[in-house]
């Protein structure tokens, strides 16, 4: 079946078949919408987008400065179902942790979590990257060097012969 424009009724309802219970739930209840102050130096803030989706992701965390552990979080998502729920998840799981442990997110826990199919992993990517901006915003607040990504090397082959 394809579908036309304006999308009908039974285009849309195929749609939703394909998301996963648990997105749809995240999507219908989403948990923790909403903003934080920007302006507070507690407060992090990350917005992303990507120009090959519609979909832009603004996240934001508060930060004990103290201990360094997340006590809340907040995003507004403008964008597919996937993505609401990908942001909306993901702030459920983020607080509680040091913005350390958050730092290590990775976006393929959400699509495992929300059973993604592979042409919605471009929301989960999305968050992850707005999660890590945030903690960014928050760090450079604060006269804290930036968190990068730890890579890990690959392993050198070589031939014990030579």
């Amino acid at each position: 079946m394809t579908c036309s424009m304006p999308l009908d009724y039974e285009c849309f309802i195929l749609m939703l078949m394909s998301y996963a219970e648990r997105v749809l739930d995240y999507y219908n209840n989403p948990r923790n919408a909403g903003t934080l102050d920007k302006n507070s130096q507690h407060v992090g803030t990350g917005l992303v987008h990507v120009s090959e989706y519609v979909d832009v992701v603004r996240f934001q965390i508060e930060v004990n400065p103290v201990t360094h552990v997340i006590r809340d979080a907040r995003f507004k998502t403008f964008g597919c179902g996937s993505a609401i729920a990908c942001s909306s998840i993901t702030t459920e799981w983020i607080k509680g942790k040091t913005i350390e442990e958050a730092f290590r997110l990775d976006h393929m826990e959400i699509v495992e979590a929300l059973s993604l199919p592979p042409s919605k992993i471009h929301s989960a990517i999305l968050t992850e990257d707005a999660v890590k901006a945030a903690i960014n915003d928050y760090r450079f607040k604060n006269g804290m060097e930036p968190a990068v990504e730890e890579y890990e090397e690959p392993a050198d082959y070589y031939d014990e012969r030579d």
